[in-house]
């Protein structure tokens, strides 16, 4: 896709009413410090339009970026981040269950996991959770440019086994860097917008 425009154009906290939107929304999902600003940024050829943070639980708010006025990407909050406050990250997390539970033009989700570490249990928690409110994540593992290139596959294969994902289910290693991954993500995106 040749991206003409790209604009942050809602951000709701956590009494805000969702958006009701009328184009297709790809949501991104993952852990605080995984990469999602990195991504989101790589995808639409931006330096900063999802703003990238050294201090991670920046995103506190769900955000709406409208893409060439065709589509939206969906920016989650960041999850398991250890300094704020249980009572912040239990409405972060009803936030997150009432926007996959009430977008009516959710298309999918794709879940971000760190490609160095096995996932946490906040990962498979939130894997099972988008699963049971009835999308098949897409897997995307990131920082793929931090581990050499012989330890992917045993990497990919780690993360594979730790989420237990449902057969089918849909890998793709990710480098902001290098942007290895950015084509199959766009695939996906392209093939989810179409149906």
């Amino acid at each position: 896709m040749i991206i003409k425009s790209a604009e942050l154009e809602t951000l709701c906290g956590i009494t805000s009413k969702l958006p009701d939107n009328n184009l297709p929304e790809i949501a991104f999902a993952g852990k605080s410090n995984v990469g999602k600003s990195s991504l989101i940024n790589g995808l639409l050829n931006r330096k900063a339009l999802a703003r990238t943070s050294s201090s991670p639980g920046k995103t506190q708010t769900i955000n709406f970026y409208n893409i060439n006025k065709e589509l939206y990407f969906v920016d989650l909050p960041g999850y398991g981040y250890a300094k704020v406050s249980k009572e912040i990250r239990d409405k972060w997390g009803k936030m997150i269950d009432r926007y996959l539970h009430s977008s009516k033009r959710l298309k999918a989700v794709f879940l971000l996991v760190d490609i160095r570490h096995a996932p946490g249990e906040n990962d498979k928690t939130m894997y099972d959770w988008i699963v049971s409110s009835g999308y098949k994540p897409i897997i995307i593992c990131t920082k793929l440019d931090k581990i050499k290139r012989s330890q992917q596959a045993k990497n990919v294969k780690l993360i594979k086994d730790m989420l237990n994902v449902e057969s089918g289910t849909k890998i793709v290693p990710f480098s902001a860097v290098s942007k290895q991954g950015k084509e199959d993500i766009w695939g996906f995106i392209q093939e989810a917008i179409a149906d």
